[in-house]
């Protein structure tokens, strides 16, 4: 019998799908809740997402696989995971004001991933995320050797990317997680 808290995460995760179908038209939620219920990695995985801002929800199934892609689909980037540099040598190099952690530390915690440019582009076909806040993208390694990391957003109704220095960090910047199940 599962626990309780899994039948909230179930409750919550599929009423979200029923609520934004057009992110995964073709897919019935049956077949993904067979899934989760047969990895709970991934359904804590998923409360992780939930339970730090992230409102995860299908965008995708991969044919070849049959795996199902969640995302983190909150409106702005996810409050429980902003104020984060890039990565673990970025939070070393800072002498000072050290942010509390970062987002590649954070995704890997959570047993998730940072969304790739092409899959921050490919979820803002999907909605409009981030008119307010950015997301920390998985950076290039040529940019990241240079001390770079780059982050999204969307402005003036057109997806954006940018870099900053991987050390930096802002209320307003995050990350979102993807994760296949």
């Amino acid at each position: 019998m599962r626990a309780q808290p899994t039948d909230n995460l179930l409750h919550t995760l599929k009423r979200r799908f029923e609520t934004h179908m057009p992110r995964h038209e073709g897919i019935a939620w049956a077949e993904v809740q067979v899934r989760l219920e047969q990895q709970p990695a991934a359904l804590q995985s998923l409360r992780r997402m939930e339970d730090s801002g992230g409102e995860p929800d299908v965008i995708g199934r991969d044919p070849a696989t049959g795996q199902f892609s969640f995302c983190d689909c909150a409106a702005e980037s996810p409050a429980g995971r902003r104020s984060l540099c890039y990565d673990r040598d970025a939070l070393d190099a800072r002498k000072e004001h050290k942010p509390q952690g970062s987002a590649v530390d954070a995704a890997a915690a959570m047993g998730i991933e940072l969304l790739t440019e092409s899959q921050y582009r490919y979820l803002q076909t999907l909605g409009e995320f981030d008119t307010k806040t950015s997301s920390w993208v998985l950076t290039p390694p040529p940019v990241r050797a240079l001390g770079g990391a780059l982050f999204c957003d969307r402005r003036y109704g057109q997806v954006f990317v940018y870099h900053n220095g991987a050390q930096s960090y802002y209320a307003a910047r995050g990350f979102r997680g993807w994760l296949r199940v």
